[in-house]
């Protein structure tokens, strides 16, 4: 049977990995995988992490599957994290959460359920978006549209043309919304922005999706969840696929949830049962490890002070490396302003290469970015940056 079969085409991101992975150039520079890394280029694990492991080590005593839905108190904290403790969605339990394998295996459940569920809905998904949501929604069976986002002459939002088209799109649609950090460009919406943007889900009566990968990591923990908690006010209905990778570092671990918003606690709970059904059918139930340090972490009072100083380091090297890049650029290539890398959040920026730039940046100085240009700023380092700048002052 299997001879019929034909060579996959590698991954665009992962494929580039296995390729960098590959180069023998000891000065080759990683700049497309959306992995955190620290000064000296290592993917840390966080001490609060350590400690948190070390107390499950001792006081775990069992490895007894979970509920379908995961550990029920990580679904509450999740919650917590995401609109704040004493928010009408869980005062009123219009709430409900899923564990699930990582923010993908999250996305991945929300499109089951909703393909099941709604299948004449389309996916309307930001140009460009993470290369992985068009993929994640079409294998769950959705048709998935796309809506102006990202402005290429001035390296900002288009706000008015994602206002335009987010207008036309038919009712009963599914709106996806990055929460923070928009991944590829690093363009967020303003609060007021949210504003306008939730009075058009509104109107259009379309259910948003908002993807929340990397809260922590634009300007604070409570801070980036402004956008998602304007939507809050508006409407009455959502889902959020989260994940833990990035802002605890637990990459390999693959902690994720999916919250879903009903307009009462008795709808919320048909949701939580449906979810439930579809996770059942799919990977039965989710693993503890990771969520588990979630949870310990969220639920201690020291361990998350120093959670979010860890958070707060991160974020704060990544934006000194945006900061140093656009100087080093500005002394390698005076002529061409990259100054709109400052102004963005996050692990990702577009950096205006075009894909003949990026491959020449590969082959001839093994500085490995994806295709459309965008390259994660947490790669560069204060060793690496002067190396990167003037090679890519060589391919202007």
């Amino acid at each position: 049977m299997f001879e019929v079969l034909e060579l996959a085409p590698p991954d665009a991101i992962l494929g580039l990995n296995e390729a960098f992975q590959k180069d023998s150039n000891p000065d080759k520079i990683n700049l497309g995988v959306g992995v955190y890394k620290d000064e000296s280029g290592i993917t840390p694990i966080l001490n609060c992490v350590k400690k948190a492991e070390r107390i499950l080590l001792e006081e775990q005593k069992s490895k007894a599957y979970l509920g379908i839905d995961g550990i029920k108190e990580y679904g509450r904290l999740s919650r917590e994290l995401l609109f704040g403790p004493d928010h009408k969605f869980l005062t009123a339990d219009r709430a409900v959460s899923i564990q699930a394998p990582g923010g993908t295996g999250a996305l991945r459940v929300a499109g089951d359920f909703l393909h099941t569920h709604f299948p004449a809905s389309t996916v309307w998904c930001s140009t460009p978006t993470w290369a992985n949501h068009p993929k994640v929604f079409e294998a769950a069976g959705l048709n998935v549209k796309s809506y102006t986002y990202f402005c290429p002459d001035t390296n900002g939002l288009n706000f008015e043309g994602l206002l335009n088209d987010l207008k036309q799109i038919p009712e009963r649609d599914i709106v996806l919304l990055h929460g923070c950090c928009h991944n590829p460009c690093g363009v967020d919406p303003t609060v007021e922005q949210w504003k306008e943007i939730a009075d058009v889900v509104k109107q259009r009566n379309a259910l948003p999706l908002v993807d929340f990968a990397y809260q922590g990591f634009a300007e604070g923990v409570d801070a980036d969840a402004a956008g998602l908690r304007v939507l809050a006010e508006s409407l009455d209905e959502m889902l959020v696929a989260s994940s833990y990778s990035k802002n605890f570092g637990l990459y390999c671990e693959r902690v994720g949830v999916l919250t879903a918003v009903g307009k009462d606690a008795s709808s919320a709970e048909v949701i939580l049962s449906q979810l439930k059904t579809t996770v059942r059918t799919n990977y039965s139930n989710p693993p503890s490890h990771g969520a588990a340090v979630v949870s310990s972490i969220l639920a201690d009072a020291s361990l998350r002070t120093e959670w979010e100083s860890e958070v707060a380091a991160m974020r704060d090297r990544i934006a000194s490396m945006r900061k140093l890049f656009v100087a080093k650029m500005a002394e390698h290539a005076p002529d061409r302003d990259f100054s709109f890398i400052q102004n963005q959040n996050g692990m990702f920026s577009f950096s205006g290469l075009t894909p003949d730039q990026v491959k020449r940046l590969k082959e001839e100085f093994s500085i490995y970015i994806v295709g459309s240009g965008r390259i994660n700023v947490a790669g560069i380092t204060s060793s690496n940056v002067d190396r990167l700048c003037k090679s890519i002052a060589a391919c202007l």
